[in-house]
């Protein structure tokens, strides 16, 4: 045991102060436990984090999540568990959290007990999320900028288990994700999300609410999925049409596609625009098109 010694100011209503010391005894394991919670995680730059500090936006994040009642709330890369916290007054026990930083997971462990068990110290983007959560999940988080988007095509992977996603992004990257076609920034996600997902861009967070401060402002989005999926879809190759058309957004859809087209002379009215005009529709499309010739469809 060690003796510690404290020293109390009480102020009373005359406004008196009185000083006296008390003497402690606490255990080491006690004082180390003590000690783990008074420490920060420095924030790595290899991982991308920006760790959040406003309570107050905090919160306001958290109460966008409205789960299904059997849904898993799994938070990414919570940090210091500044959303943590939220989460875990308003849901409890359906809390689980990933984090790829042992730094972070010491300092949850500490500092949030109650998760005990639903903290997995793992790389998010190699997670088989249907092996490893047999309900529906509902995804949060403050999502390292370097690997944001990575995570996005992630969940698609896994889009008949997600039910809603709440994150914040770079604000450019959140606006790609909700942006129309006809403008540069619409782009592959734009699409993806789209055909499985109602996209909201919520508001916007500045940089000095972080630390350390990011060089540009967030964004915080809302995806919730749609009731209604693309029916009689290819999803495979609906993908890699899309990719494959803005991996060579400046060339109209019949130079990019090339050879999935079934044949050279094929002839629709979609294939002299370029990818950023066609939406949703047009290229759902486009897909069924080439679907229809087995030779398209087998020159992936």
């Amino acid at each position: 045991m060690i003796r510690i010694l404290t020293r109390v100011c009480i102020r009373f209503d005359n406004c008196k102060m009185v000083t006296f010391d008390v003497l402690e005894s606490l255990s080491k394991d006690r004082i180390k436990i003590e000690i783990k919670k008074g420490m920060r995680v420095q924030a790595k730059k290899g991982l991308g984090q920006h760790f959040l500090k406003d309570k107050g936006i905090a919160k306001r994040i958290v109460d966008l999540l409205e789960p299904q009642a059997q849904d898993i709330i799994l938070e990414i890369g919570p940090g210091m568990g500044v959303l943590t916290e939220f989460l875990l007054e308003k849901f409890g026990e359906r809390v689980h959290v990933v984090e790829i930083d042992k730094e972070s997971v010491e300092y949850l462990e500490t500092n949030f007990p109650e998760l005990q068990g639903r903290i997995y110290n793992a790389d998010f983007l190699k997670m088989d999320l249907g092996a490893t959560f047999k309900s529906k999940l509902a995804v949060i988080g403050n999502f390292p900028y370097n690997i944001s988007t990575q995570i996005l095509f992630h969940l698609l992977d896994s889009r008949e288990q997600v039910s809603q996603v709440i994150g914040m992004f770079q604000r450019e990257v959140a606006r790609r994700i909700t942006i129309g076609p006809g403008t540069k920034e619409y782009g592959i996600l734009s699409v993806l999300l789209e055909a499985y997902f109602t996209r909201k861009y919520v508001f916007t967070v500045p940089e000095n609410v972080f630390q350390p401060p990011p060089k540009v402002k967030s964004g915080v989005l809302v995806l919730e999925k749609k009731g209604e999926q693309p029916v009689e879809l290819n999803h495979v190759l609906f993908r890699r049409v899309v990719k494959a058309a803005f991996n060579q957004r400046r060339k109209t859809l019949r130079n990019s596609l090339g050879m999935m087209l079934p044949t050279k002379d094929a002839d629709i009215p979609l294939l002299k625009l370029r990818p950023e005009q066609l939406d949703l529709n047009g290229f759902i499309e486009l897909v069924r098109f080439i679907e229809s010739d087995s030779f398209g469809a087998q020159n992936l």
